[in-house]
């Protein structure tokens, strides 16, 4: 419930917005292959709707994919950079080096090493939310009270143990802030990947839309690309809250 006012202001922000975009091209009579008006973007979304949908069952294998490969890899890195102090040292640096090759610019060399398939894109996935993932879990791993940690030390806890009852708990809000990042940066690079080179894919069919100045079918295919970039954060949201019920019961309490 104390959510529904931030909601409420949201989505009278957004009204207006489409309103304001709506009046604006029935006034100034607007082509519709140069700016669709929200109407003629509903009406595209209803009218390509199965299309859109068998380009999005794609997009979203090559998410859910690329993205679990991504969490498993950014879990175990984070874990050994957190155990051994020198694969941090040596590791760390490469990861930000990662961060500063565009996705345009690797999407192309995986298309030309393993293909037109579906595993460079998956590829390109990993790249672009692996970086969030890990760095986020370690840093949650590092912001561990270390006086919590001398307590379960000197109570008999080995490493492991603290690593279990201590260390795993303190850090999945930061696991989880990296993880929402991932999820939106995932749906967008499997497009970016689909663009460079696909059959079927939300990419592929933004080109196709493009070339044929099928705007309103450009829109209603970006406005899929946005819903399900949403939809995953909330799943991610729902895991946060599952995971961690703890979390829910002290919003409450405050």
């Amino acid at each position: 419930m104390k959510k529904w006012p931030s909601i409420a202001k949201a989505g009278g922000s957004l009204l207006l917005f489409l309103l304001l975009w709506e009046g604006s091209v029935q006034m100034f009579r607007i082509e519709k292959w140069i700016l669709p008006a929200p109407s003629d973007v509903l009406a595209a979304l209803i009218q390509y709707f199965p299309l859109i949908m068998m380009h999005s069952g794609q997009t979203v294998i090559e998410t859910l994919i690329g993205l679990s490969v991504a969490t498993l890899l950014g879990i175990g890195l984070a874990t050994l950079m957190d155990r051994f102090l020198l694969l941090r040292d040596a590791v760390y640096p490469l990861l930000v080096i990662t961060q500063t090759i565009p996705t345009v610019a690797l999407a192309p060399l995986f298309m030309v090493w393993f293909g037109f398939g579906m595993l460079p894109k998956i590829l390109v996935v990993v790249i672009a939310t692996f970086f969030p993932i890990v760095v986020s879990l370690f840093e949650g791993y590092r912001q561990v009270d270390e006086e919590k940690v001398r307590l379960l030390a000197s109570m008999g806890a080995n490493r492991g143990q603290i690593f279990r009852y201590l260390k795993i708990p303190a850090s999945l809000p930061s696991f989880f802030a990296g993880l929402r990042i991932a999820g939106t940066y995932g749906v967008m690079a499997a497009v970016v990947g689909e663009w460079l080179g696909a059959n079927r894919g939300l990419g592929i069919l933004l080109i196709r839309s493009s070339k044929s100045f099928l705007t309103d079918q450009l829109f209603a295919t970006i406005l899929v690309i946005i819903l399900l970039s949403l939809f995953l954060y909330w799943i991610i949201e729902w895991l946060a809250a599952l995971i961690m019920p703890w979390r829910r019961f002290s919003e409450e309490r405050h």
